[in-house]
């Protein structure tokens, strides 16, 4: 623009200054003319006055008129150089607040990465002092049943000196070595009492380094989101958990199943949707997704956004969507099927690095008469608890919110209905967010896990299943 302006103003001037050299020689010359012919006309000084009057008028109102004109064009210029001015300046701040973000982010990576090292440094030390001990225990063992065998023998010679009296040296020598096993065996205690504590250590480390991992995963995740500057980044493709298999079938059972685990017990091997049958209900589909020893009834699956979960409370109650692909089961059908007895809630997680987490609950399940009321006691897991427990927790969605809490409702700001809990932010029927997705408030919207002293796990896909507590293996 600028080089636009200066090039006009150039021309512009060129304009002015060969008007101002022409002006005069046109004047001189007619002026030559007109007083050339003064002497069959008038007398000359009458008429060369006159002539040169009228140039000049002419000439003033032009180069007024041009001067009026340069004026303008003037002040236009100005405005427009100040116009850009100001948008240089806005781009300038914009661009060092967004290197001072940068170099922040950089510099906490850069921490982890350290205290990573560290830790996977004093885990090596300690998995090494572990293993020196494991082999001192062994020498241990193999030194009582030595003893045990001499203990033995020593039983089988009081056996016989029950009947002949033992010399005085013997019962010193039974005295000295029952001692001696008695102290081997104390200290094999000890020992096995410090293995014990350094095995506690070595999980809690473990358990720090994969929170560290999983720091430095949000952290470049977080700047391939947010920094603009050094390119476009290509979204990653939507894989998801694999549900189904590559043909889905629909299965039917001649028998009334209470539930998949039922199928599972008569013969049924293959994860599809079955027809199931609970008690005091009516028949109805589910998948039963065959794995860990068993059959789970999942009640719901996400794995690409193709469905809008942002659905109405009727909508949640009967249940939406398609078996074979995203869908929720429905409150009022899993309601018939945690009737039977009791069952373990697991909530399987995969985020855009297909990192796969999960975590298990005994939970209760209360019926349409208290909003499907929630209850849930942690068993295990690969991932921090994100949802409160020993707490009843409502289903709400946005046109049924039980509790509307500070006149901020949840299910309608945060979209997709859920057991809401002062409307934290884990909620797995929100809205499904690439993180492409910019707007830091959209993003808060999609499907998260966050603990209550962690960081935000953005989600890929995720999966809710129940099965009965006779489960012999939760892993």
């Amino acid at each position: 623009i600028l080089n636009n302006q200066r090039v006009s103003g150039a021309e512009n001037m060129k304009i002015i200054l060969a008007f101002l050299f022409v002006a005069p020689l046109a004047l001189s010359a007619r002026a030559e003319k007109d007083y050339s012919s003064f002497d069959s006309a008038a007398s000359p000084e009458t008429k060369s006055r006159f002539a040169m009057l009228d140039d000049v008028r002419i000439l003033a109102n032009g180069l007024l008129q041009l001067g009026h004109g340069l004026k303008d064009f003037v002040h236009k210029t100005k405005g427009q150089m100040n116009d850009i001015f100001q948008k240089l300046y806005i781009f300038d701040r914009s661009f060092y607040e967004l290197s001072l973000q940068t170099s922040e982010i950089k510099e906490e990576e850069e921490q982890l990465r350290q205290t990573t090292a560290r830790l996977q440094i004093n885990n090596e030390e300690i998995k090494n002092l572990s293993q020196e001990m494991n082999s001192k225990i062994e020498d241990l063992i193999q030194n009582k049943i030595q003893l045990q065998e001499k203990v033995w023998g020593l039983e089988d010679k009081v056996t016989k000196l029950a009947i002949i009296q033992p010399s005085t040296q013997e019962t010193k020598d039974i005295s000295s070595l029952k001692a001696f096993v008695e102290q081997q065996d104390n200290h094999i205690k000890q020992l096995l009492k410090t293995v014990e504590d350094q095995h506690v250590q070595l999980d809690k480390q473990h358990n720090q380094i994969l929170e560290l991992e999983d720091k430095l995963n949000h952290i470049e995740l977080q700047e391939l989101v947010e920094n603009s500057f050094t390119g476009e980044q290509r979204e990653p493709e939507a894989t998801s958990f694999p549900l189904r298999n590559a043909t889905a079938v629909t299965y039917t059972s001649d028998g009334a199943a209470p539930d998949c685990t039922a199928l599972y017990n008569s013969g049924m091997r293959s994860s599809g949707v079955y027809t199931i049958k609970p008690n005091s209900s009516e028949a109805f589909d589910v998948y039963c997704e065959m794995k860990l020893g068993s059959s789970w009834t999942v009640i719901q699956n996400r794995m690409d956004g193709s469905l809008d979960f942002n659905q109405t409370w009727d909508a949640y109650t009967n249940g939406f969507g398609d078996l074979n692909e995203e869908f929720w089961l429905g409150l009022n059908k899993t309601y018939s099927i945690t009737q039977q007895g009791d069952y373990i809630l697991r909530i399987e997680l995969q985020d855009w690095r297909d990192n796969k987490r999960y975590i298990q609950y005994a939970f209760s399940l209360g019926g349409p008469d208290t909003d499907y009321t929630l209850q849930l006691s942690r068993i295990s897991g690969s991932i921090p608890n994100a949802l409160p427990e020993q707490t009843e927790l409502r289903f709400s969605t946005a046109d049924h919110d039980v509790d509307i809490i500070n006149d901020f409702n949840c299910p309608e700001n945060y979209l997709g209905g859920w057991w809401h809990s002062e409307c934290e932010e884990t909620n797995l029927n929100g809205k499904y967010v690439a993180p492409r997705s910019r707007g830091r408030l959209d993003r808060r919207k999609g499907l998260y896990w966050k603990p209550k002293q962690g960081r935000y796990y953005l989600l890929k896909s995720t999966k809710i299943m129940i099965h009965p507590t006779d489960l012999k293996s939760f892993d």
